[in-house]
């Protein structure tokens, strides 16, 4: 590092280290070579003439950062604040902000949303300006497609984080005034807060569409007294689903006792039947995955009516067996 690159390195070190062109020039860079020279010494170009010292990290918080630092009125909202506030979003999320006027408009890889934001809708982040769990996710109820809402819900809901109600309490005052409003009402309706996973979330909403109503987290008991729960149970026909992540195993004890908790669902009374399926079935072949379910439903039933056993009418998220 040259030395009379010191002062710049000092500076963005008290900025999360970022550095503004305007700053690099008043340390003494030349106007018109400033942007040559930080390339040169490694630094990262960021939105809207910000820069990130050598070797830092640039993910979205300091994206976030670098954005808010030309312009602190400008709230991150939307899929950047789904990321901070770990909510579980399907497409990849964007730096995406919301701002106080209409004329501002979205640039350098930058989505603004020009939206009114209540002082109580603001909160702070790991250091950056940002909507509040409940804002962030009535903003992404009100933009995104239904099934990803409903899975952005869904998240928060199953964490206890928020509750049906605050949902729609806050949904109330914005209508009719925002778009997409309505689309978010019905989303709601959708909502199922014993969801353990957004894989699940999207069995659920895949079946329903189907015209598919099976319990969700049920309740059984093992032969040997042992309480399980399986993601999904037709009771009727005693037809199980189990919706599996990308690590479902995580290790090999993990995934020995998968097959013994698996075993123990099977043996349970009124349990004919378990289907398997993975993320990638339930979103990329969705139609594959109804199609095995209404068929081991039709070849349960030809098999004639089975002892009923008792359902949970409180489920739980998880397995507590």
């Amino acid at each position: 590092m040259k030395p009379h690159h010191q002062p710049l390195h000092d500076l963005a070190a008290s900025q999360n280290g970022l550095l503004l062109t305007s700053q690099a020039i008043a340390c003494g860079l030349r106007s018109n070579g400033a942007a040559d020279i930080l390339r040169r010494a490694k630094w990262t170009q960021l939105p809207l003439g910000v820069w990130a010292q050598p070797g830092r990290d640039v993910d979205l918080r300091l994206r976030l950062l670098a954005v808010q630092m030309k312009h602190p009125d400008w709230i991150a909202s939307h899929s950047s604040a789904a990321v901070l506030h770990r909510i579980e979003m399907v497409r990849p999320c964007s730096v995406e902000l919301t701002v106080p006027r209409r004329r501002q408009q979205s640039r350098d890889g930058v989505t603004l949303h020009a939206l009114p934001l209540a002082d109580h809708e603001v909160t702070v982040t790991s250091g950056v300006r940002v909507t509040t769990v409940l804002r962030t996710t009535c903003d992404l109820m009100c933009t995104l497609p239904l099934h990803e809402a409903v899975i952005a819900a869904d998240s928060m809901l199953a964490e206890g984080t928020l509750r049906q109600q605050h949902i729609a309490d806050a949904l109330a005052p914005l209508y009719p005034r925002r778009i997409g409003v309505g689309a978010a009402r019905r989303a709601l309706t959708l909502t199922d807060p014993a969801s353990g996973s957004p894989a699940e979330s999207k069995a659920r909403l895949e079946m329903r569409e189907a015209g598919l109503f099976p319990e969700s987290q049920a309740r059984v008991v093992t032969r040997n007294g042992r309480v399980r729960r399986l993601d999904f149970l037709f009771r009727a026909e005693g037809l199980g689903v189990e919706i599996e992540g990308f690590a479902w195993h995580g290790s090999r004890s993990a995934h020995q006792n998968d097959a013994i908790r698996f075993n123990e669902l099977l043996g349970c009374p009124g349990v004919r039947e378990i289907l398997r399926f993975t993320r990638d079935d339930v979103f990329r072949r969705p139609r594959r995955f109804i199609r095995t379910v209404q068929e081991a439903l039709q070849r349960l039933r030809g098999a004639g009516p089975m002892p009923m056993v008792g359902a949970d009418r409180h489920p739980k998220r998880g397995d507590h067996g």
